[in-house]
């Protein structure tokens, strides 16, 4: 296996999908006690979410609530309930350019702004004939870490 030149950090947030985020909310913020610290909604991500928090600091994990803008439209965010999982990396661009050459199959639209305001791509859940490796099934964000971010995680891991 070729030098990997990135590090896959920790886990920066979960995202879980249904048809009503108020009945997430109920579990998530009332039962567990998670702070709601934001809203995201977008017709063309067909997503209305509340962005909610666990911890503090650099170990801080995002936990998203979702529920479709339109259920009949499509990304369908709530027809996977774990609907994604999202992990910090230290270089998202050196990530993509390697796992590329590997044969990693990554979804349509690149690197970009996340909901979060972080770069995030996401790695395909299937793979096809030209990128064989794909999450078997299970979407993955992978999301750029902040420098605060990168240097906590390295004084766990050095």
């Amino acid at each position: 296996m070729p030098h990997r030149p990135f590090k896959i950090l920790g886990i920066q947030q979960i995202a879980i999908g249904g048809t009503d985020k108020q009945k997430l909310r109920t579990l998530w913020v009332d039962m567990f006690g998670l702070d709601v610290t934001g809203n995201f909604v977008s017709e063309r991500e067909n997503v209305d979410e509340d962005i909610c928090a666990m911890g503090s600091g650099p170990f801080k994990v995002e936990v998203d609530l979702m529920q479709p803008v339109d259920p009949e439209k499509k990304p369908a965010v709530h027809t996977t309930p774990l609907n994604h999982v999202g992990l910090w990396v230290d270089d998202l661009p050196r990530a993509v350019e390697w796992l590329s050459a590997q044969g990693v199959r990554f979804a349509p639209g690149g690197i970009r702004k996340g909901a979060a305001g972080y770069d995030i791509t996401f790695l395909h859940p299937k793979g096809n004939d030209e990128f064989p490796i794909g999450a078997e099934g299970v979407l993955i964000e992978l999301v750029q870490a902040p420098p605060e971010v990168v240097e906590a995680f390295s004084r766990l891991n050095p």
